[in-house]
């Protein structure tokens, strides 16, 4: 692959937040721990090394080969799975929900992230060793988020009545999504691939969970990805202190709730990206995941009819440890717990609400992880690449939003001047020796002077709106062609990477596509990326 780059703040879709952190604003220093640099992971692997429990580590390690037991692996992960019960290794993480045939292409973006930072810290500290870990959200139950999946314009639905925790459901119904893919794909070998690794994931999967780890397992076992399925009981043990401290205490409120008032002081356009509730955990069994509340002295599960008092509440906690599940304020503190880990690779939009919880992680005193931006591409086909460069459109111009790209197009090519931007300055340098002269002579005339002022220009714009409209029908052809070049790289005016599925991209160039990403994403590069397949 081919590559160029653009700032993330050239590309017009991420935030102020995301520009600032990547800008190293210092006054957001106080929302992080470590800056993603090589120099900073030497304090994280100290700071980490004496705070994790070796018994947690022990457990982490059972747990992963029990889930690996049945799972025809590489020699790499499972030797990755057996470093990881040395003191002297630590874990790179990023998290993703279970979508439907991993879901937007930024999956795979996600996850090489984490395998190249894992070896690019082996370089740079080879004493210690570093396993890139994909943690799947299998505790979730937001099934409309993840039932579906972009190929070629076309959503693939997986239509299903649901309740509970999405890692178990059952996968009934996924024989259709496979008939329709199948169509979809054609012919071809690449084809012939992407139909088996859907079928043998999800129809001869027994839930969700063991799916989604099984095609992640295909597609970067070779780099020795270890997949984590954290709905595990003797996991799940570890985090009863922290459990027991929230129910009680109500902490993650209270911290939270803070930290979100320091997040908008520093600057009023920041989102707050999640409000935490009182208690930040839900209640899990078969079918059922429902916040836990208190109310009227008692504990209870909403809508149902199971409650506690404060004694059986934790005795409950203390049996069936597993049946507490975090919600996305206290998940990030449980993986914190239960992984050696040094840093979570994580989008825009994960970054920012991990921007609200440091203040909750020192009031668990856990070490607060290293936060880096995952790596960001849009991949351009040859042909695309040379019609871009044909009809000259840059790539700072080709992430304009829509109406803004068409503009600057036709102003670009057109044969007369339909930019007023010198005329409107010109009639705004007059109108300054007219509000001169009304203030020497009656300054109530400032009002009628302005009055003008507005309505000239006002005038102007309309005229040139009128004249660029004009000027598009002229150019109707070459407002076709390059809208439709936008279309097929923008689909639904949107990133790429975050609306179609990796198999589109699959179809063409095979394990080049997973091989090209890996030999091209720099994580700790601060720049979104141009490929050219």
């Amino acid at each position: 692959m081919q590559k160029d780059c653009i700032s993330f703040k050239d590309t017009g879709y991420f935030s102020k937040l995301i520009c600032d952190y990547l800008d190293e604003k210092p006054s957001l220093k106080v929302l992080y721990n470590r800056y993603p640099n090589i120099e900073n992971f030497k304090g994280q692997i100290k700071e980490k090394k004496e705070s994790y429990n070796n018994e947690t580590r022990t457990v982490l390690v059972k747990t992963l080969q029990s889930q690996y037991s049945n799972v025809n692996t590489s020699s790499k992960t499972l030797k990755n799975i057996e470093l990881l019960s040395q003191e002297t290794t630590f874990t790179i993480t990023t998290g993703h929900q279970l979508n439907l045939f991993t879901g937007p292409l930024y999956f795979l973006y996600k996850i090489i992230s984490a395998i190249n930072l894992s070896e690019q810290l082996k370089e740079a500290y080879p004493e210690y060793d570093f396993v890139p870990v994909y943690w799947m959200a299998s505790e979730d139950h937001d099934f409309e988020e993840i039932n579906y999946f972009n190929l070629n314009g076309k959503k693939l639905r997986w239509n299903k009545s649901v309740s509970g925790a999405v890692g178990e459901l059952d996968l009934q119904g996924l024989e259709a999504v496979h008939d329709l893919l199948s169509q979809e794909l054609g012919p071809g070998v690449n084809a012939d691939w992407l139909r088996s690794l859907f079928k043998k994931a999800y129809l001869n999967s027994d839930n969700l969970a063991n799916a989604t780890l099984y095609i992640a397992n295909e597609l970067f076992s070779q780099y020795g990805l270890v997949v984590l399925d954290a709905n595990k009981k003797r996991l799940k043990e570890a985090f009863i202190p922290f459990a027991k401290e929230e129910l009680l205490n109500q902490t993650a409120f209270k911290s939270v709730s803070n930290a979100n008032k320091v997040v908008q002081s520093i600057s009023e356009t920041y989102k707050v990206q999640v409000n935490p509730r009182e208690i930040n955990l839900f209640y899990l069994t078969k079918n059922l995941r429902e916040r836990i509340v208190f109310e009227e002295g008692k504990y209870r599960v909403l809508n149902s009819e199971i409650t506690w008092d404060k004694t059986a509440l934790l005795e409950e906690l203390k049996t069936y440890p597993e049946r507490f599940s975090p919600n996305v304020i206290l998940r990030p503190l449980y993986q914190e717990v239960i992984l050696p880990n040094l840093c979570y690779i994580g989008g825009g939009g994960e970054l920012g609400y991990w921007f609200q919880l440091k203040q909750n992680f020192e009031a668990n005193n856990v070490p607060f992880p290293v936060l880096l931006l995952r790596n960001s591409a849009l991949i351009k086909t040859k042909q695309q690449a040379e019609k871009l460069q044909k009809l000259k459109i840059s790539n700072k111009d080709l992430f304009l939003k829509r109406d803004a790209f068409i503009n600057k197009r036709v102003r670009k090519i057109s044969n007369i001047d339909i930019d007023f931007s010198t005329q409107i300055s010109h009639l705004q340098e007059q109108f300054k020796v007219l509000y001169k002269l009304a203030n020497q002579t009656d300054p109530s005339f400032t009002g009628a002077v302005a009055a003008q002022e507005r309505k000239q220009i006002k005038g102007l714009e309309y005229l040139e709106k009128r004249l660029l409209t004009a000027q598009k029908r002229k150019l109707k052809d070459h407002v076709i062609r390059i809208t439709d070049l936008q279309n097929e790289l923008f689909p639904n005016q949107s990133l790429q990477e975050r609306h179609i599925n990796f198999s589109q991209l699959y179809l063409e160039l095979g394990e080049a596509l997973i091989t090209g990403l890996k030999n091209e994403l720099e994580p700790l590069k601060k720049d979104f990326n141009l490929l050219i397949s």
